[in-house]
């Protein structure tokens, strides 16, 4: 029999990212303080998002509406990297991307971090865009989940196939 393992994941829900969206985007549309700002949140292509305004404080406040759908929906903020409003033309863009899936350089940063704890008998692997951690014990995976759910990384982890 295989050793107790599960993997370490970065991923988010498509479809509640899309509700969020469109959530914001209705609220843009209604609210009273963005009338007449012209301000609009839409899908740019994969996991790209795009904002654009007038002004630069309302394309501010349209994404702090976004990030708001994000949060009551359970998505991670960190999920989200959202650049700075750029002047185009006469209105400001903005754009936003959700991220997926773990880099080769936080892979090798938390599987030195699982190396580091000195738990006997633990094992990561990369796998692609996601780390595979297994252990002899049942209870030194629940201590290596504990311990990364205490770390920052600056990424959304999500831990999945728990064996």
């Amino acid at each position: 029999m295989a050793d107790p393992s599960f993997d370490v994941v970065s991923k988010v829900d498509r479809q509640e990212v899309d509700n969020a969206l469109n959530q914001a985007a209705k609220e843009l549309s209604q609210r009273f303080d963005f009338r007449g700002t012209n301000t609009r949140i839409d899908w740019a292509g994969d996991n790209a998002i795009a904002l654009s305004s007038d002004t630069d404080e309302r394309i501010l406040a349209g994404l702090e509406v976004f990030k708001e759908k994000l949060i009551k929906r359970g998505i991670s903020l960190k999920a989200l990297d959202a650049g700075e409003p750029a002047s185009s033309g006469k209105g400001y863009k903005l754009s936003a991307t959700i991220l997926e899936g773990i880099e080769s350089d936080k892979a090798k940063q938390i599987s030195k971090t699982i190396r580091d704890a000195g738990l006997k008998g633990v094992q990561a692997q990369i796998q692609g865009d996601q780390l595979r951690v297994s252990a002899k014990k049942k209870d030194s995976l629940q201590e290596v989940i504990s311990m990364l759910k205490g770390e920052d990384f600056g990424i959304a982890l999500q831990f999945t196939n728990y064996r």
